[in-house]
């Protein structure tokens, strides 16, 4: 990554039409400080917190401080970990948002015979979600994807998650591949759709 693209792109806070006139976010690669906050929210996202799973969350969001702070302490070449952060109060800065991006080689997902950037771990702070945090999550992704010199991004989004499927198709991305994928804790297929976005050709 650039040092222009960096000190351009994720210093600066950006404001979008749809978020209050009062909330100002900032897109900035995560740190080791950013790991508590990130494992809660990943894990408030993708898991109960309550009824007959709740006494697991705990142990779920270690889990995912571990599998974290591994990747953080050992990037791959193409691999990074971004957070949205609320700079509304300039002294107490928050950590609302999540996403990682890395690069997968020849994976059964996509028949190209190649590598390519797959999109994981997006999530949003339930108070920050419909205002626009996800979108400038996965517009950085983007951004990196071609600046690392690739044409298409790829990710995974369950089937009954309308919401999100919404917001994916409303950015550009398409189906590329309808799947199963069993859950082992509820024993029942869960369907998963891979998702492609063809990205376009940066201007400088």
């Amino acid at each position: 990554m650039t040092s222009w693209f960096f000190d351009h792109y994720y210093q600066k806070p950006v404001i979008s039409a749809a978020e209050p006139a009062s909330w100002r976010f900032q897109i900035r690669a995560a740190t080791p400080d950013d790991l508590a906050g990130i494992s809660q929210i990943i894990a408030e996202s993708f898991h109960a917190h309550d009824g007959f799973w709740g006494w697991a969350f705990p142990l779920l969001r270690l889990g995912i401080y571990e599998d974290l702070k591994h990747r953080l302490s050992s990037p791959a070449p193409h691999h990074v970990c971004l957070v949205a952060i609320d700079t509304t109060a300039a002294l107490n800065p928050t950590l609302v948002g999540t996403v990682e991006l890395g690069v997968r080689f020849n994976d059964s997902w996509v028949a190209t015979g190649r590598s390519f950037p797959y999109l994981s771990n997006l999530a949003v702070h339930p108070k920050y979600r419909r205002h626009g945090v996800a979108s400038k999550l996965l517009t950085s992704c983007e951004k990196f994807s071609q600046e690392w010199g690739f044409e298409e991004l790829y990710l995974h989004v369950l089937e009954n998650n309308d919401q999100a499927r919404q917001l994916y198709l409303k950015l550009g991305y398409e189906v590329y591949k309808l799947e199963s994928n069993w859950n082992k804790f509820f024993f029942r297929p869960a369907r998963q759709i891979l998702l492609q976005k063809h990205l376009g050709i940066e201007v400088d």
